[in-house]
């Protein structure tokens, strides 16, 4: 058995268990071990062992395990820059099955970048793309999230016209009722009777499209949703709430979350932590592993010139 081979097993164990529904529950088990590290380190000869039997058992019945949920594989991304190539991503590789995924570094990193990528807005240079065992490289925007792929912007767009119960409708695909509304934007913090029928336009701040726009994620179920700098552009009372709505995505959405973000708190609630700096990984991990590193300046700071992360 390869070290690849237990890897990757090793981490659709991981998924499996993050992936259930009492969040609490799990970071009380992992604490009797001494945090999610220490368990998983503890765990090994018996994975290794369970592996050992799967791998006979699927050579004697022909069958297969689950495909990993999303693959990036050797990821590469060029632009052209005073008649050079620029590479802004290098060679990524990285897997995304997890619950909630946070993707952090310094500006400039290619942190955005590569969530376009996944989502499709833009294409890679080089590389493949594989959504449940399907390579998805070539699928448009408009394909991908056909498949169960969302994207949040860092400005969500404004739509002169359209009201908000609208556009949670045209997110879901189908009618929803006024009260099926409603209860989307409860669970995003707003109070549903004063914005279900207001246009998506300027009248509102930075806060409240921001939420809307996580409601109709939410509305949509998909199985990966991206949100890419969800804290820019938004006040600290706007802030603080935003927080609250993604602990309770963290607690109760049945898919994936990727974030891409700089602040403490939203990687805290993260299972895993990816940093990328100067177009690479530098550093992957649970956050028991990452965020003190991030916190100390020890995983990307010897790249940004501008400072290290802060909460």
């Amino acid at each position: 058995m390869s070290d690849q081979e237990y890897d990757d097993y090793a981490k659709l164990l991981k998924t499996q268990m993050n992936k259930a529904e009492n969040r609490k529950e799990i970071r009380d088990f992992y604490a009797g071990f001494g945090g999610e590290s220490a368990y998983w380190k503890n765990m090994e000869p018996v994975i290794r062992q369970n592996l050992a039997v799967r791998k006979y058992i699927d050579s004697q019945t022909g069958t297969q395990t689950e495909e990993e949920m999303l693959e990036l594989r050797n990821i590469t991304y060029e632009v052209e820059d005073n008649q050079d190539n620029k590479e802004i991503l290098k060679d990524v590789s990285l897997t995304i099955d997890e619950h909630f995924v946070a993707i952090t570094g310094p500006n400039g990193g290619g942190k955005s970048t590569l969530a376009k990528i996944i989502a499709g807005i833009i294409k890679p240079t080089s590389g493949q793309i594989i959504l449940d065992g399907e390579d998805i490289t070539g699928l448009s925007i408009t394909d991908r999230a056909k498949k169960g792929i969302s994207f949040a912007f860092q400005q969500p767009v404004r739509f002169k016209g359209i009201t908000v119960l609208d556009l949670i409708r045209l997110a879901s695909g189908e009618k929803v009722s006024v009260d099926g509304a409603c209860k989307y934007l409860s669970e995003v913090g707003l109070c549903a009777r004063d914005y279900i029928n207001r246009e998506v336009n300027s009248s509102l701040s930075g806060g409240e499209l921001k939420r809307i726009e996580i409601a109709t994620v939410m509305a949509r179920g998909t199985k990966l949703s991206i949100f890419d700098e969800p804290e820019a552009g938004i006040d600290l009372w706007s802030f603080q709430n935003l927080i609250q709505v993604f602990e309770q995505m963290h607690e109760q959405t049945q898919g994936s979350i990727v974030i891409i973000s700089h602040q403490e708190r939203i990687l805290n609630i993260a299972d895993r932590i990816v940093v990328i700096a100067d177009g690479s990984i530098t550093a992957e991990g649970s956050k028991e592993e990452i965020l003190p590193q991030l916190l100390n300046g020890d995983a990307y700071c010897v790249h940004n010139k501008g400072g290290c992360i802060r909460g």
